[in-house]
């Protein structure tokens, strides 16, 4: 018997596979039991009862694990699996820019885009900003509270606040108020709007001015100023940091969520270590892998990503997080999907790419991927555990010997959220205890 979605109230036992419960431990056979929305209990080495209406899900050949938490989303970017958009190809083509979709189809755009990440098993997105100052993160998350939409649990960022003293709009040249007072006037309209986490780009970007990684753009004031408000307005703050200067800034101000770090010297990873049980870190190392190996049908040659500033990058992304993971700091896999090279629904990519360049384990990864993820969230998700939120994967095989199989949708028999199935492969067999 092969029963396709569970009756009301219902429990759920998934049996006979192996359970990975996101601590980091390696997988064990056991017994998941999933009540409503909620986990109800985690059985090592199974042998778990079917009460009567149970439905039993056989994961023989499987493992049982938390759904994962994208770090650094971007679900207002607009390439993803099966739906690429080459307008949106920086420093190539922004064209998107010049005119961009009105405020209904950019939501559409996000709701697309968080139905593939959650079909690709990322049950929870922490945002790292908005592409336009439409607040279509706000409605897209009211829209997933409400059961309208389909994605991951998302954390809102406000649009990224970049403190360029001329801004490029469709009228040109434009000019921006800079300064602390400025800043805080930002981040009080972002959480007047809603957002959860008010954005700042701390540093620039080498893709938009040579050598800009290595450029801070906000003072100690204005950064100091950005903290203050956060806290008085009851947002977090997240950052796009890639020279030392800026990273010490966003430690030092409370920045929860910093971006990259490509370039922290010494002082900089010091300061980190000193702040490690408050801050999460995401390198978005996926973006600089596809501009390096993966973007010349995109126009992205060797000798574009030279000039991008993505080899360099991404050989020393290689040597600092290599070394942040040898401290203990909490890093996180995500970030940076939605360029055509990189399109949202092959995020799980950055898992592999953990153990590839930055030396860990996949067992680490998963962990880093789930149960920090949870806590970056601040939502009881990440881990199998009674009390927790019934947010889990089903995948062929077993992901801590080839944590590359996530990134396969194929081997996703079942996504759930809530306990209820997002997704669920046909050959996912099921029983109804006590059925004759």
């Amino acid at each position: 018997m092969n029963v396709q979605s569970p009756i009301a109230d219902a429990r759920l036992l998934f049996r006979n596979g192996l359970v990975f419960d996101g601590s980091g431990t390696p997988p064990a056979p056991g017994d998941v039991v999933v009540r409503g929305n909620t986990i109800e209990s985690v059985r090592v080495g199974g042998g778990t009862v079917a009460e009567p209406g149970d439905v039993v899900v056989d994961c023989t050949g499987a493992t049982v694990m938390p759904g994962l938490v994208e770090s650094h989303a971007h679900l207002t970017f607009p390439s993803a699996v099966g739906h690429l958009d080459t307008r949106f190809n920086p420093p190539l083509d922004v064209s998107f820019f010049r005119e961009l979709p009105p405020p209904d189809e950019l939501l559409a755009i996000a709701r697309r885009n968080a139905a593939i990440l959650l079909r690709a098993g990322f049950t929870s997105a922490y945002s790292a900003g908005s592409l336009t100052p439409v607040p279509t993160e706000v409605h897209l998350k009211a829209e997933l509270e409400q059961g309208i939409s389909r994605g991951p649990r998302l954390r809102t960022a406000s649009f990224e606040r970049d403190n360029n003293p001329v801004r490029l709009g469709p009228r040109g040249p434009e000019p921006k108020a800079t300064g602390p007072a400025a800043v805080r006037d930002f981040v009080r309209e972002q959480a007047e709007l809603g957002f959860d986490s008010v954005k700042l780009l701390l540093s620039n970007d080498d893709v938009f001015v040579p050598g800009g990684s290595r450029v801070t753009q906000y003072s100690a004031a204005e950064a100091a100023a950005a903290g203050e408000q956060a806290r008085a307005s009851g947002v977090l703050l997240n950052c796009h940091a890639q020279s030392s200067q800026a990273v010490e800034l966003a430690v030092r101000q409370g920045f929860r969520s910093i971006y990259h770090c490509t370039y922290a010297d010494e002082a900089a990873i010091d300061l980190l270590e000193e702040h490690k049980d408050e801050i999460f870190l995401s390198p978005a190392v996926g973006i600089m892998w596809a501009n390096v190996h993966e973007g010349a049908e995109f126009g992205i040659d060797a000798g574009r990503a030279e000039a991008m500033g993505s080899v360099a990058a991404l050989a020393a992304q290689q040597e600092l997080y290599r070394e942040l993971r040898r401290r203990g700091l909490r890093v996180l896999p995500g970030g940076d999907y939605g360029f055509p090279n990189n399109p949202i629904g092959r995020n799980a990519r950055d898992l592999q790419l953990f153990v590839d360049l930055f030396g860990y384990t996949p067992a680490e990864v998963l962990r880093a991927a789930t149960h920090l993820g949870g806590l970056l969230m601040q939502r009881p998700v990440g881990l199998l555990t009674g009390g927790y939120l019934a947010d889990l994967l089903v995948v062929q095989g077993d992901p801590c010997r080839d944590v590359s199989r996530l990134a396969d949708p194929a081997n996703l028999l079942a996504v759930l959220q809530d306990g209820e199935f997002v997704h669920r492969a046909p050959q996912l067999r099921s029983e109804l205890a006590g059925a004759r």
